[in-house]
């Protein structure tokens, strides 16, 4: 058995690569940590001093180096950080799921008019759904970090759904790891269908929500 010669220089450079990367995911991590604090407050606030919380659940996650690599790779995105944060804007995700559609408009209205909360991009497929169905509301947002070395503006994909939403699209992306994404012609249909189903079993508990708040304003008026 050969033993090749250990290179100093070439284990030092990998691990000052390895090191940086790091550095880079942990800026993401903290923006993602700044948006579930500030959702965490609105829940606490909507728990503690309201009478109805419209947030259901929250969701973070954070994009693998591995992820990220067959990323830059699919869309030929430069292998340097600079290249990745203008290229990839979801590194960092946060999906809030709501009771109704008025609530996923309204919490998005009281995240984002937050003064230290900017908007980059707002995708609406609630109100212009894709093609397959998928309906959910999508915003790119950037959150102050304030490390060691000042501060840094750190991009992160929020996103908004009712629970029936959240449910679908749960269902359609196993349908479609399931088939390596070459989904049967009637599957596809069907899902599509199901997403009409979803919306309106959003649109019939909204309204039957409305109604009981209105009879239960009644009942205390008397």
């Amino acid at each position: 058995m050969t033993t090749l010669p250990v290179d100093d220089a070439a284990i030092a450079e990998a691990r000052q690569l390895r090191d940086a990367f790091q550095r880079f995911l942990r800026e993401y991590e903290f923006g993602m940590r700044e948006v579930e604090t500030k959702i965490s407050i609105l829940r606490d606030e909507f728990t503690h001093m309201h009478a109805y919380n419209p947030i259901e659940h929250v969701k973070s996650r954070l994009k693998t180096p591995d992820s990220i690599a067959e990323k830059v790779a699919r869309r030929g995105i430069g292998t340097d950080f600079e290249s990745m944060r203008e290229g990839i804007t979801d590194i960092a995700g946060v999906r809030i799921t709501c009771s109704f559609v008025s609530d996923v408009y309204r919490l998005f209205s009281l995240f984002t008019q937050q003064d230290d909360v900017t908007v980059r991009i707002v995708k609406d497929y609630i109100a212009d759904p894709k093609p397959n169905g998928y309906r959910s509301l999508h915003a790119i947002v950037e959150v102050p970090v304030f490390l060691s070395t000042g501060r840094v503006a750190v991009p992160v994909e929020v996103q908004f759904r009712t629970i029936a939403m959240d449910f679908w699209a749960s269902l359609e992306h196993k349908i479609h790891y399931k088939f390596d994404g070459r989904v049967p012609a009637h599957l596809v249909q069907s899902l599509t269908d199901a997403s009409d189903a979803a919306q309106e079993l959003d649109q019939r508990m909204e309204r039957l929500h409305r109604e009981a708040l209105e009879a239960n304003q009644r009942v205390l008026e008397v």
